[in-house]
């Protein structure tokens, strides 16, 4: 279900069609769910998208927009609020201090 989930992070993906793919009821694969990852399905897939968005950061040049569209956030704002709430900063000072240049996959000073 976690490969599916994360395989599909540019897709709307919606507790009804989670827990019918699982053929569970909703209360049951919430239950499930959270005892699996103690979190809501809702929080860990925003937490797999900020982690694509973490990886497209540290080893593309691509643009916050581009990154925001390819990790299912949608825009460059929604990334900056989700980014700033939980890693207190913004997508472009987290890319200058953790840019990976020719793929070294060592943090920029």
């Amino acid at each position: 279900m976690f490969d599916r989930m994360r395989q599909r992070l540019l897709e709307r993906q919606t507790l009804t069609g989670l827990a019918a793919e699982a053929c569970m009821s909703e209360r049951t694969f919430l239950r499930r769910f959270k005892a699996a990852t103690g979190s809501t399905p809702a929080d860990w897939l925003l937490q797999q998208r900020l982690a694509r968005a973490q990886e497209l950061l540290e080893t593309t040049e691509r643009s916050i927009q581009e990154v925001a569209a390819n990790c299912g956030l949608g825009s460059a704002e929604n990334l900056r609020h989700h980014f700033r709430q939980r890693f207190q900063t913004s997508p472009s000072r987290y890319r200058s201090r953790f840019h990976r240049s020719n793929g070294a996959g060592v943090a920029a000073a």
